[in-house]
C-alpha cells in the first residue's frame, strides 16, 4: 500500500477550507529538511496558519508543503516536509486529526532521497537560451 499521509492531508486540508474554516498543521520542526522560523517552534514543534488567505505560493505535493508567509511582519519562506506533519486541524473547532506514525516515513527520514526542496518562487518567469 502507498503511504496514506499525504491522501490524508489533502482531504482534510479541501475539507477544512471547503467548510470555511482555518487549516492548521502541526510540525514536528526536529525532523529533518523542515525549514520554518525557529523562535516559534515550542517543545520542537510548531503550527502554522496554511490557510489560502495567510500565505502564498502555496503548494502541496505528495513531498512537502511550501509557502511564504509573514512571521512578526518578517516575510519567509517555510519547507515542510510531509513526514514532519504530525496533525491538521481547523481553528475554529479543532475538527482535523492526527497522523499515525508510518514505518515508510522512518525509513526515508533515515536515508532521505536527493530531491531538490521546492521552495516557492520569488521572482517572475525567467527566460533561458537553449543551444
Amino acid at each position: 500500500m502507498l503511504i496514506q499521509r499525504p491522501y490524508l492531508l489533502r482531504a482534510f486540508y479541501n475539507w477544512i477550507v471547503d467548510s470555511e474554516c482555518t487549516p492548521h498543521i502541526i510540525v514536528d520542526a526536529t525532523k529533518k529538511g523542515v525549514d520554518v522560523p525557529e523562535q516559534f517552534i515550542e517543545d520542537g514543534k510548531i503550527v502554522l496558519n496554511i490557510a489560502p488567505s495567510s500565505v502564498v505560493q502555496f503548494t502541496m505535493d505528495d513531498n512537502a508543503i511550501a509557502f511564504n508567509a509573514r512571521f512578526s511582519g518578517q516575510a519567509m519562506q517555510v519547507y515542510v516536509p510531509v513526514y514532519a506533519i504530525v496533525g491538521i486541524y481547523a481553528r475554529e473547532n479543532g475538527a482535523g486529526t492526527m497522523f499515525p506514525d508510518e514505518p515508510a516515513y522512518e525509513a526515508l527520514e533515515a536515508s532521505p532521497p536527493d530531491i531538490e526542496k521546492k521552495k516557492p518562487k520569488s521572482g517572475g518567469p525567467k527566460l533561458t537560451i537553449v543551444k
